[in-house]
């Protein structure tokens, strides 16, 4: 009994940390189409990421990723230097000018 106990303790203390580590979000990017699509997601393709989805109905991006590998703020980073605005970042006026034409989305 104590050894099943001690088993299960020490299960607990190993894999709630490493669980603990995944970070969930969701925020607004702007965008126009399905190439903006395939562009953000393809660039949020990098370690730490373990997931990412934009859609273009709604200009939400949702991604799961390891935060002791990479920050909230430099995944808005990737997607800023891809042209597209976040919430916590703006992308350059090269960078958004680089956009295919009929990615241009309205800037604030």
């Amino acid at each position: 009994m104590k050894n099943q106990f001690l088993i299960t303790f020490m299960c607990i203390l190993f894999v709630l940390p490493a669980a603990a580590k995944d970070v969930k979000i969701s925020f607004y990017v702007n965008g126009k189409c399905g190439m903006c699509e395939e562009r953000i997601e393809n660039a949020l393709d990098v370690k730490g990421i373990k997931f990412a989805d934009w859609s273009k109905e709604t200009k939400i991006c949702t991604v799961k990723y390891n935060s002791d590998i990479i920050s909230e703020k430099e995944i808005h980073q990737i997607i800023a230097k891809l042209g597209h605005d976040t919430e916590m970042c703006k992308a350059t006026d090269k960078d958004y000018n680089n956009l295919h034409h009929c990615c241009h989305y309205k800037r604030d």
